[in-house]
């Protein structure tokens, strides 16, 4: 399943999404507005690298102390947030370790929160790639497939 497939679903069910991304730099939004027809589905998307605009936005300072900037409670309050602040349907929250000395320590905490259904869907996966970039787009696969089995997308 491709973006474009899910970019059509958000349409044809009349669905928005916004996202909070820290360690993808705002690229699963950037490749969601190459769709045509993105501007109907996409409400915002903040990139919070730091923890000063995580909590700027919403995430709660005790949480980021208490379980790491890196962490599922993080990526659950970064997409729960981000859906309340633009007011959409679907948010979603990515934070993680890109690089690192230590491969075990490359990892995502990836949630998608559902406002109609007050549910939340995560991953948490380790990244091998040596390249930052190369595991961007892992977490774009990432993302591809927890929406596709949220949604029962094929």
């Amino acid at each position: 399943m491709n973006l474009e497939n899910i970019v059509k679903y958000l349409q044809k069910n009349n669905l928005t999404i916004a996202t909070m991304e820290s360690c993808t730099g705002g690229l699963l939004a950037s490749l969601i507005t190459d769709i045509p027809g993105a501007s109907d589905i996409l409400k915002f998307s903040a990139v919070t690298y730091s923890s000063e605009y995580k909590i700027k936005m919403g995430v709660n300072k005790d949480t980021i102390e208490k379980y790491t900037v890196y962490s599922k409670e993080v990526s659950e309050e970064m997409a729960f947030n981000i859906a309340k602040y633009a007011n959409s349907s679907i948010g979603v929250g990515i934070t993680g370790r890109l690089t690192s000395n230590i491969k075990e320590e490359k990892s995502v905490d990836l949630c998608i929160y559902d406002t109609k259904t007050n549910k939340y869907y995560h991953v948490y996966k380790t990244l091998l790639k040596e390249k930052r970039t190369e595991n961007k787009l892992e977490v774009i696969e990432i993302f591809k497939n927890l929406f596709n089995s949220t949604y029962n997308l094929k």
